[in-house]
């Protein structure tokens, strides 16, 4: 059965679909089946993945309003070797549409249900804001990886996405917690960003990844490729660090279960 784990962040420009691509294209390279669930309407892990979000037959926004099941939506992404569930800018319209529809917060994990069993993991790319998508994902989600900058700005986030959390915990998913922060653009140069990091590891401590991502060209530079860092430059220091971080999530998983 997978684990299922939403990529959130309330602040954008983090790197979030940096992180789910890499990630998926990582744990994909070490031989887990890995499913990408693009939630954000702006279709960027889609595109990211290989996948054109314009000549998209059915996307999320079909398994939402539930004319489509995820088996039939889905997508392999061959280079990267893993599936897609894409989304593109419909997608946007299903936040006015969902408002007035039945369970409307359990539409996506009522989707992913019959699917878990063909893979190990599903990493969602929620949107840069609580909206109606996001809680779809965390209803869904055994958990929530959180990729951050180590800058003072990410951390007042923070704290707004672990209130959020507490919340969705208390009230909608009681399986939902905090399953790891990633840092993520990291350069140990810049010495406020080695603070920063520092007063993670001391508040959050064992939920802060070992993983650290660093600043790196070619990881912002393979998108424009349609493909994940770790697919176009595995040699490069921001692919090999995702492969480390796919790792160290395989083994998080087996702690938690």
């Amino acid at each position: 059965m997978a684990k299922i784990f939403c990529v959130a962040n309330q602040k954008g420009g983090v790197g979030k679909t940096t992180t789910t691509v890499n990630l998926a294209a990582g744990l994909a390279k070490i031989g887990q089946r890995v499913l990408v669930v693009d939630l954000d309407p702006q279709g960027n892990a889609t595109m990211g993945s290989g996948i054109d979000k314009r000549a998209l037959t059915a996307s999320v926004y079909d398994v939402l309003l539930e004319s489509t099941t995820v088996a039939e939506a889905r997508q392999r992404a061959e280079a990267s070797g893993y599936d897609v569930l894409g989304a593109n800018r419909e997608l946007a319209g299903a936040e006015v549409e969902l408002v007035e529809l039945e369970r409307r917060e359990q539409r996506l994990k009522a989707a992913l249900a019959p699917i878990t069993k063909d893979y190990d993991f599903i990493l969602i790319d929620c949107p840069p804001s609580l909206s109606m998508l996001t809680l779809n994902g965390l209803c869904s989600a055994h958990g929530v990886v959180v990729p951050m900058q180590c800058e003072y700005f990410a951390l007042e986030g923070l704290t707004d996405l672990v209130n959020t959390i507490k919340q969705i915990h208390a009230n909608l998913n009681a399986d939902l917690q905090i399953i790891g922060l990633l840092r993520v653009m990291f350069d140990p140069r810049i010495t406020l960003q080695q603070q920063v990091s520092e007063q993670l590891k001391a508040h959050f401590g064992e939920k802060v990844f070992d993983t650290v991502i660093p600043r790196n060209v070619r990881l912002a530079e393979a998108p424009s490729y349609g493909m994940p860092g770790v697919v176009f430059d595995g040699a490069s220091k921001g692919a090999q660090a995702f492969i480390d971080f796919a790792k160290e999530m395989v083994q998080r998983v087996e702690t938690m279960r």
